[in-house]
């Protein structure tokens, strides 16, 4: 199980970036929780200068684009024992 957060106001990148993550993951049999974080005082104490970021069991692994599945899978595979 690994935990999954979106950091973003919920701009149409950040809806892309959740959409993308939701079905690399899914199509990768990988079991995750995942949560959007809008506040942003909370994006800033992850030190994200630019959004949607995306973070996996609290690393933040991209910041400012929409990585692809395949990296998004990786990233999770390298985690889930983490």
């Amino acid at each position: 199980m690994i935990y999954v957060k979106i950091l973003g106001s919920g701009c149409p990148n950040c809806q892309r970036l959740e959409r993308e993550t939701r079905e690399a993951l899914d199509s990768a049999g990988i079991a995750y929780v995942l949560t959007k974080v809008t506040d942003y005082a909370d994006i800033a104490a992850y030190g994200v200068m630019s959004t949607p970021a995306l973070v996996i069991n609290e690393d933040v692994v991209s910041s400012g684009r929409i990585p692809k599945s395949e990296q998004i899978v990786i990233w999770a595979r390298e985690r889930e024992t983490a």
